[in-house]
């Protein structure tokens, strides 16, 4: 064998060496994706499938303190992996601190700023010496009134009509300032309760009130004289507050529930009032 032969043999040779020695000194497509401590995407993925928490996967990769040189198809491989966007990008950027989680809509917020002693029962309530009292309902005696009246197909009596309370004076007396609660059955709006002014009979022994239920455009001149306004403030589902102006002066005042007259029976039927009298 010739000189030229040997030494090209060698120096092929020695190429052929020195570039397995290269390869084999390279890091492997697995070990590029990871950060320090050999955490790969594929370790990522493991734990993600095991159902560990965001949280922990999270302290695994804080620990490497390095962040990944994610590829669009390593991104595709974690989200098809279901691995969550907080956990992804916290592997982008290991340094930024955590977003806190959403809070669930009408659950924490409300509750935090809502006061546990509220009532929750459908009614009306008063404050007295700092705490909610219930306002005992009366009953109701109505007849039609006025020069407009008729009956819904649904059997509400429409149009305006008279209220009659049996005695002189409300179980439930007050004085001012008069702050109130109604929590409302569901689906009832604050602007369905009527506040209405009672007036003594002529034997003192009954009250009695005129007002419009219905509904209806066109009614008495003399169906609303009764009605007091007021507002209410919205605390949370269904519970309102409501406060009356001081000056509504001494007397006999109750609020009227939606749907209090119900009976196809305008002249016999029956309903409730949230009576209270204001004392000096």
């Amino acid at each position: 064998m010739s000189g030229r032969i040997v030494r090209s043999l060698f120096i092929g040779f020695t190429l052929f060496a020195l570039l397995a020695v290269s390869a084999l000194g390279q890091p492997s497509p697995k070990a590029t994706s990871a950060a320090s401590g050999g955490l790969t995407v594929e370790d990522l993925v493991k734990m993600s499938k095991a159902g560990l928490s965001d949280g922990i996967i999270v302290q695994q990769i804080r620990k490497n303190g390095r962040a990944f040189d994610l590829t669009p198809d390593q991104l595709i491989q974690l989200k098809t992996a279901s691995v969550s966007d907080r956990v992804i990008s916290v592997m982008l950027d290991p340094s930024q601190p955590d977003a806190p989680p959403p809070a669930a809509a009408g659950t924490a917020a409300s509750q935090a700023a809502v006061d546990p002693s509220l009532p929750t029962e459908v009614g009306v309530y008063a404050k007295r010496q700092g705490v909610w009292t219930e306002v005992l309902p009366e009953v109701v005696n109505w007849k039609t009134g006025g020069v407009f009246k008729s009956i819904a197909s649904a059997g509400i009596v429409k149009g305006d009509v008279n209220g009659h309370i049996e005695g002189g004076n409300s179980r439930n007396s007050l004085t001012t300032p008069l702050e109130f609660l109604i929590v409302a059955p569901e689906g009832t709006a604050i602007t369905e309760y009527q506040l209405l002014r009672l007036h003594q009979s002529q034997s003192k022994d009954s009250r009695e009130f005129r007002t419009v239920t219905g509904g209806i455009m066109h009614v008495s001149s003399g169906a609303t004289r009764d009605l007091v306004p007021f507002e209410g403030k919205k605390l949370v589902a269904r519970v309102y507050s409501v406060l009356l102006p001081s000056n509504l002066g001494a007397g006999e005042y109750g609020f009227l529930p939606p749907g209090a007259v119900g009976s196809t029976n305008g002249a016999g039927s029956t309903g409730k009032l949230y009576s209270f009298r204001i004392i000096e």
